[in-house]
């Protein structure tokens, strides 16, 4: 086999998801992370076995970088986002996890009580800092940026309750409807203008919304495509606009809703959660991959905590074999790999990635 040309980070994830074949697979951690326990147990690892960061030791791998606008917006309390929702640390050993402690609109009776209700604006952020943060950027490389979230269904959620949402969904359509409007108004206007300052140096906008569990779908998909599919399907197509490509970011199993992904306008999906009901690579490659790429799959559930170094490359060598081929697919976690995760095991996910590379 001939050896391949090196690609720029840039050059090589924007051909796979042309759907053509690189020169290594591409790598990134997309709604992804290494939690603080592994984080450190990792670092120490690297340190004594090979003399270096973690920093420095992905750095030759992750090829999608995330760039942002400025907050500037009214100051926010400890734990608050914008959107008015808060948050506490919920402790799970060795460290923390912020779990929702406060829903700012789950009161709200009445569509006439959502205008009480401080909403965020563009007006919070400073836009014209993006080309200086986009050259920051790339000073040590090219590679492909991202801008994020917009997670729709989920932010509206977040302000009603969980819960209380599902059940406006059937019993209060105008009031779940109106929630997801204003959000939905909102993220088109950020990203339009954070495409327009980033002026072509922004390639993917990350999009999301968890609608999927273990075993099926969170809700019907009938209630999915009536209620929440048509406002991804207008921030998508607002995106497209500016030529950049939307990478949609679900937990669980999704398998049923993915041709409505597809119809929404999405480029890539992402998680992969290949662990739930139903997710199988070499189906979703065979039956989507002409028209679909993908993100993710390494198994933060199975494999990486509880496997073995041998488990984890032959993991990421099955999923390079099946979802690389003919390009359309990016490797990484399925989601952040999580405290006692082995660093042997990170480790053999990375070094895997970088060097299997069989077509």
């Amino acid at each position: 086999m001939l050896k391949r040309e090196t690609l720029s980070s840039h050059e090589r994830v924007r051909l796979a998801l042309e759907h053509k074949e690189t020169d290594r697979i591409p790598i990134a951690m997309v709604c992804a992370g290494i939690n603080p326990p592994a984080y450190v147990d990792l670092e120490s690892y690297l340190r004594r076995e090979r003399g270096i960061s973690v920093n420095e030791y992905l750095k030759p791998f992750i090829d999608i970088k995330g760039v942002s606008p400025q907050y500037v917006g009214p100051g926010l309390e400890n734990g608050e986002d914008m959107w008015g929702v808060r948050r506490k640390p919920i402790s799970y050993g060795p460290a923390s996890y912020s779990e929702i402690d406060f829903y700012p609109l789950q009161n709200a009776k009445t569509v006439d009580d959502l205008d009480k209700h401080r909403w965020p604006s563009t007006q919070w952020f400073d836009y014209s800092v993006l080309p200086e943060r986009i050259a920051a950027a790339q000073t040590d490389g090219e590679y492909f940026l991202m801008a994020s979230n917009g997670n729709i269904f989920e932010t509206s959620w977040y302000m009603r309750g969980f819960e209380q949402m599902l059940m406006d969904l059937v019993l209060d359509k105008e009031l779940a409807f109106e929630i997801m409007e204003r959000v939905t108004d909102f993220f088109i206007q950020h990203f339009r203008k954070i495409l327009s300052a980033a002026n072509g140096g922004i390639d993917l906008v990350f999009t999301a919304d968890d609608i999927g569990g273990q075993k099926d779908l969170l809700m019907s998909l009938e209630m999915w495509e009536e209620s929440i599919k048509p406002y991804h399907a207008r921030l998508n197509k607002a995106i497209h606009e500016f030529g950049v490509k939307v990478i949609y970011h679900s937990d669980g199993t999704v398998v049923k809703a993915v041709p409505g992904l597809i119809d929404m306008g999405i480029d890539v999906l992402q998680a992969l959660q290949f662990s739930a009901h139903g997710m199988n690579p070499a189906e979703l490659k065979q039956n989507y991959g002409d028209r679909l790429c993908f993100e993710g799959g390494v198994s933060v559930q199975t494999t990486l905590p509880f496997g073995s170094p041998e488990d984890v490359r032959q993991e990421v060598e099955e999923l390079i074999t099946v979802l690389g081929k003919n390009g359309g697919y990016i490797l990484g976690p399925s989601h952040a790999i999580q405290a006692g995760t082995p660093p042997e095991n990170i480790t053999a996910m990375f070094d895997t990635a970088g060097s299997y590379y069989p077509f």
